[in-house]
This record gives C-alpha cells, sequence and structure tokens, in this order.
C-alpha cells in the first residue's frame, strides 16, 4: 500500500479540522469525468461525518489528456489567492467541460472573485509552481491517475462509489478513535 508523501500540511487545500479523526486526500484533475463524479461522493461523506472528516485536494492535472486541466489548476489557485479555493473547486467539477479562459473568467465571477487580481494570479508563477509540487508528491506517493485517494495517508484503491467510500471512512473513523 502506497503512504502519502508528503503528509498534509498547512500549505495543503484543507476543508474540515486538523484534528479530524478522518482525513481524505483527493488527488485530482478539473477536468476529469471521474473526478467530476466522485465530487458528489466526496459532499455526501463530508455531509455524512460533519467534523469528523477532513478533505483535502492536491492538483494532479494530466495534461497529456486534458487539455484545460493545467489553466483550471491556476484558476482554482488564483481563487484560493482571494480565499474561495473551494467555491471554485466546486464551479470547475460542476462545468468540467467549459474550462477555456473565458469559461475561467465567467466562473470567477460566479464565485465573486475580484477578476483583476483573479486574472493576474492565474498568470502568476507561484500557482503553477504549486501545481508542480502537488504533481511531484503525488508521482513519490504512486498516483498514476485521477481521482486518487488517500485515507489517513494510505491509499485507497477500492471502489469510490457513495456507499464503498463511506464504509471505508466509518472503519478508519473508528480505527483512530480507539
Amino acid at each position: 500500500m502506497s503512504r502519502l508523501t508528503p503528509p498534509v500540511s498547512e500549505r495543503d487545500h484543507a476543508e474540515g479540522p486538523a484534528d479530524a479523526r478522518v482525513t481524505l486526500v483527493e488527488y485530482g484533475d478539473f477536468e476529469c469525468p471521474m473526478c467530476g463524479e466522485v465530487v458528489a461522493t466526496i459532499k455526501a461523506a463530508q455531509a455524512a461525518f460533519g467534523p469528523n472528516l477532513r478533505l483535502v485536494f492536491r492538483h494532479f492535472p494530466l495534461l497529456a489528456s486534458h487539455p484545460h486541466a493545467l489553466e483550471a489548476a491556476k484558476a482554482a489557485e488564483a481563487a484560493a489567492a482571494q480565499g474561495r479555493f473551494w467555491p471554485m473547486y466546486v464551479r470547475l467539477f460542476q462545468h468540467r467541460t467549459e474550462l477555456d479562459r473565458n469559461a475561467l473568467l465567467r466562473h470567477a465571477r460566479k464565485i465573486g472573485l475580484d477578476l483583476e487580481r483573479f486574472e493576474r494570479d492565474l498568470g502568476a508563477r507561484d500557482a503553477e509552481v504549486r501545481i508542480r509540487e502537488d504533481l511531484a508528491s503525488g508521482a513519490h506517493s504512486g498516483v498514476r491517475g485521477t481521482p486518487s485517494l488517500f485515507i489517513n495517508g494510505d491509499r485507497y484503491d477500492g471502489p469510490q462509489n457513495r456507499a464503498a467510500l463511506i464504509d471505508v471512512l466509518a472503519l478508519a473513523a473508528v480505527a483512530t478513535a480507539g
């Protein structure tokens, strides 16, 4: 079983308390159809587990097969610079077939971003550096495709449907409660 490298830290995009019983790390690509499908499952898990689940997202754009994935990841980083990573995360996955430059600006406007700053941050080197760091950490962690999930630091290779994922998260929560 592969371990998450490096472990979750303050640098990560995280939603949920740091002391949650379960940390779910998703390596994802905003243009990936399967990633878009797993978002609903993850949101259901967050609703079910509440403060016992922390979600972390790391970028893993599949550049060879998804031509807009890198720009979408940069858009998420530009939104993060304004404290709006998670609304952009949801929006990009909801509209994963609309990721050209004009669509990204429309998404930014829809979630209430300062568009001038968004455009400036979209072109900033910092965003690409962070994405490349996530790609490297994914490669070190054994990620080969998306979505790739890690539960409390261990790679999860099982089914990603709602019932299976909630079951495995519940087992992880029980294991950390003892």
